[in-house]
């Protein structure tokens, strides 16, 4: 029987088993936390305190005879050398903070964050050194605990703050477009609905998490379109399922951001203002900073532009901040808070229509955390989160659009302008599709949706060769129809974890890991994942320097949506006669493969990755007719009873390919990355996708709504690729960045004004490809002062992200950027 491999009452005892397995698991993080601070509380009157620490390269081997400086907000202090196994000690430390910097023949430079020393207590710090000056950088998504990206194997890409500032992206989605693996889809300009694709994953198929709070609506749509770089300072992106750690919505990869942290002594100010061709202005103004164990940052931006269409017009204002404390030298708190404001006017898709709705909508979201960290002894650490997202949408239709039709005398339909369909490969229709349907206007939508999460974790290194890990994690979703009303659903769900690191010999790098996830829908999950990174040579002088082998596995699962879940067969079928031997709808799963090599060259000034990946998306959800209903294996009495259908587990793909990137920084002032990907995706399974014929192309097969059996997923393309050269010589900074895309299949989405198919294309290379090249430049003028501007689309290419959506036309913007205080360290 199609649907979830759990039973009701399984389901149920689910349901009472890991609530409380979860909930003593948090109350074990929770105490121990508690005795750290009441430690804290309790600390010595001793008048000093001391900073110890190791230094490890790369591998994780202890570096001897390196030099270390002591920083204070004094100026430089104390120096150190390294002992045989790497360690450094600087004592009799009055309370305050602290940065140490490393020097070591054959690394590059290290510098650490600030670090509070508290009186009477020992803080430790590890300092990592790197080999030649491309980034090898801490990753927070492929294992429970922080760990370099040179001891895993996992897919991972970090995009920086200094790439962020001066590519000067407006949005993180112009961010994305350069990460190996993935693929963007805009339906339309600034502030069209904004989805991203890994590694031939859906759009919805990505955990996204702003400081550790997940951010997806309930069944994992996420909307890009929506998000603004104010305030981030790292995007990390994880290009594989990870539901170990991160439970539902983490079928295709994870998409990390953090927010920046204060970091100078004295307090600094930024104001930034520009402004450009179709009514485009930006603002944004920040403050950050130290004051002995605190610290803080704030920022608010605003955006606004008229894009090129009538009724486009698109406004962000975003805040962000972060506050923390140390609690003497051994626990870390932080609060995190961010709020986006955004209004769009929705022409829809222009191209097809030949004229601009009036539809506009309104976005309004919340995210908040606090999370504490402790270093509890040497070789345990713990963390516990809280956060809360708040989600809410309001769309508005205030007028039917277009010219009303009714040639069946059922009331009026609306058309919009005659118009001539073109595909990549010289297809034509022509025709004019129904723009609006009669009904009930202004046609309202509103929803909201929350979610409330408490998670903690611990990790204990039982030997310098192993360290254990695990966790567990609470949430509460709920849907609200009526932003201001009650909650039309609610979701209880929990989830625990274990992972183990093995080290062997400084060579071979072992993840593996097991998750548990209940769901209120579907009951429990298994979920194992293992990464393998295993270097067949280690560092040499000269050319080639490293060569590693990668592996990775793993599964991963997604919820249903509320309405998926409201309108599946069991919900619809339960009260009745036929309802006996049906299932609850089951979670969509995935399992993916990546099998790759990492070669390092010309000592550390350059590194390539080529992998092969196998994900296979089954379980998927889609609705089907009774008559789809009975095709899937569904009795035909069952499916009757559904009405005029139900949500089932019923289609499934798979998505193969290379991926291949490389990145260079020859020189000081030079960065160059390139990628390119082969995405070999074909759907293997589905009920709901019926063919569809046009006259106009006698003998072939479309899919009006969704891609058949044997083609390719709608909107990714067989070939991707990306350039971005950062050059700073100087008072300069400059970034082109360039992403490559193939064609695309999609669907024109179409009826006629008849509801026939005469305006459906064939869906096999519908999408054309396109280049989207973009230019960033700025002046120093003064170490405070400096010039900027920003072309989007520099060739002012016509292009379309998705059928019949009109994509960015060339946008420049000219501005200037002003810092006050500050400093580049604590001193």
């Amino acid at each position: 029987m199609i649907g979830s491999t759990y039973s009701g009452q399984q389901g149920a005892r689910a349901y009472q088993r890991l609530p409380l397995f979860v909930s003593t698991i948090l109350l074990v993080l929770l105490a121990s936390h508690s005795v750290d601070l009441l430690a804290q509380a309790r600390e010595a009157g001793q008048q000093t305190g001391s900073l110890t620490g190791i230094v490890i390269d790369p591998f994780g081997s202890r570096v001897p005879r390196a030099r270390v400086t002591l920083a204070t907000d004094q100026g430089v202090g104390a120096a150190d050398t390294t002992t045989a196994d790497g360690s450094f000690t600087f004592t009799a430390l009055a309370p305050g903070l602290y940065q140490i910097a490393v020097m070591a023949d054959g690394f590059e430079p290290f510098s650490s964050m600030p670090v509070y020393v508290a009186r009477g207590e020992r803080t430790t710090l590890e300092a990592t050194l790197r080999i030649g000056p491309l980034e090898q950088a801490v990753v927070v998504t492929a294992a429970a605990q922080d760990i370099p990206q040179s001891q895993t194997g996992a897919p991972i890409t970090v995009i920086d703050a200094r790439t962020l500032e001066i590519s000067r992206a407006p949005t993180v989605l112009d961010a994305l477009r350069a990460v190996p693996g993935t693929s963007v889809s805009q339906t339309g300009v600034r502030g069209g609905t904004a989805s991203l694709f890994v590694r031939g994953g859906a759009g919805n198929f990505n955990k996204v998490l702003v400081d550790d709070v997940p951010v997806n609506d309930i069944g994992g749509a996420f909307d890009f379109a929506q998000l603004s770089t104010t305030g981030i300072d790292r995007i990390e992106v994880l290009r594989q399922t990870n539901s170990v750690m991160y439970g539902t919505d983490a079928l295709a990869g994870v998409i990390a951001m953090t927010t920046r942290r204060g970091q100078t002594r004295r307090p600094e100010i930024t104001y930034s203002a520009d402004g450009g061709n179709l009514g485009t202005v930006a603002t944004d103004g920040g403050i950050g900073g130290i004051v002995k164990r605190f610290d803080y940052f704030s920022e608010y931006s605003y955006f606004r532009t008229d894009n090129d269409l009538p009724n486009n017009r698109f406004r962000n204002g975003t805040y962000a901040g972060r506050f923390g404390v140390a609690l003497g030298s051994r626990t870390d708190v932080s609060g995190t808070i961010r709020r986006a404001d955004t209004r769009y006017g929705s022409p829809g898709a222009f191209d097809l229509y030949g004229i601009a709705d009036d539809s506009s909508q309104k976005n309004e979201v919340t995210y908040a955390s606090v999370s504490t960290r402790s270093q509890i002894t040497n070789r345990w650490q713990t963390a516990v989160r809280f956060g809360i997202s708040d989600q809410t949408l309001r769309y508005v239709n205030p007028a039917p659009t277009g010219e009303p039709f009714d040639p069946f005398g059922f009331g009026a339909n609306y058309l919009g302008r005659p118009v001539t369909l073109r595909d990549a490969t010289g297809a034509t229709v022509s025709g004019r599709p129904i723009l609006d349907f009669g009904g009930t206007y202004p046609s309202r939508f509103a929803s909201r949706s929350t979610r409330r999460l408490v998670a903690g974790d611990t990790s204990y290194r039982v030997a310098s060769s192993f360290s254990v890990s695990a966790g567990a994690r609470y949430e509460r979703e709920q849907a609200f129809g009526d932003p201001a009303g009650d909650a039309t659903e609610t979701r209880n769900n929990g989830g625990a974890f274990v992972e183990g690191r093995w080290t062997l010999r400084q060579r071979h790098y072992v993840t593996a890991g097991l998750g548990i996830e209940h769901n209120t829908v579907f009951g429990e999950v298994a979920t194992p994942r293992l990464s393998i990174a295993s270097y067949l040579r280690r560092r040499q002088t000269g050319g080639v320097t490293d060569t590693k082998l990668v592996f990775n596995a793993g599964t991963g699962i997604k919820a249903p949506s509320v309405f998926q879940a409201q309108s599946s067969l069991f919900e619809l079928v339960k009260n009745t006669s036929t309802a006996d031997g049906i299932e609850p709808i089951g979670p969509e799963r995935s399992r993916s493969v990546d099998v790759g090599v990492e070669q390092g060259m010309a000592g550390g000034l350059a590194r390539a990755r080529i992998a092969y990946f196998r994900n296979s998306f089954r379980d998927l959800i889609e609705f089907l007719s009774p008559s789809a209903l009975v095709r899937a294996g569904v009795p035909g009495a069952v499916a009757n009873a559904s009405g005029f259908g139900a949500y089932i587990n019923a289609q499934s793909y798979r998505a193969q390919g290379l991926e291949a990137s490389i990145e260079s920084a020859p020189v000081r002032e030079l960065r160059v990355t390139a990628s390119y990907t082969y995405l070999d995706a074909e759907v293997t399974r589905a009920f709901s996708a019926s063919a569809s014929m046009n006259p106009v192309f006698p003998g072939v097969a479309i899919g009006a709504f969704s891609p058949l059996v044997g083609a390719r997923p709608f909107r990714r393309p067989t070939h991707s690729g990306s350039v971005v050269v950062l050059v700073t010589p100087r008072r300069t900074e400059i970034a082109l960045s360039a992403s490559l895309v193939g064609k695309r299949d999609d669907s024109t989405f179409l009826t006629d004004q008849f509801f026939g198919n005469s305006l459906l294309l064939p869906n096999h290379d519908l999408a054309a490809a396109y280049q989207k090249i973009d230019l960033s430049a700025a002046y120093v003028f003064h170490p405070r002062l400096r010039g900027y501007m920003r072309i989007d689309n520099l060739f002012d290419r016509d292009y379309e992200e998705a059928f019949g959506y009109p994509a960015l036309p060339l946008t420049a913007r000219v501005g200037v950027r002003l810092v006050l205080g500050g400093s580049g360290s604590i001193h």
